[in-house]
């Protein structure tokens, strides 16, 4: 007998639900001291990028009222 159309995909739509399954099991989660951690370097990272990007603005800002002559 012929397997429909309907079966095969029920067939891989189950086989994909098992292969997620088995790669979460695979996946090892950060502690939460690991993860705030992490966080903690995110955001002091994030906020040294913003203040050197600031005051490059504020460099080229200075720079370019020269070179213009504005106040």
């Amino acid at each position: 007998m012929a397997k429909t159309k309907t079966a095969v995909s029920e067939n891989k739509l189950q086989r994909f639900a098992r292969e997620i399954k088995s790669e979460l099991k695979k996946v090892v989660w950060p502690s939460r001291q690991e993860a705030t951690n992490l966080t903690m370097v995110v955001i002091g990272f994030s906020v040294a990028v913003g203040m050197f990007l600031g005051g490059v603005d504020w460099l080229f800002q200075k720079i370019f009222a020269l070179i213009i002559g504005g106040v």
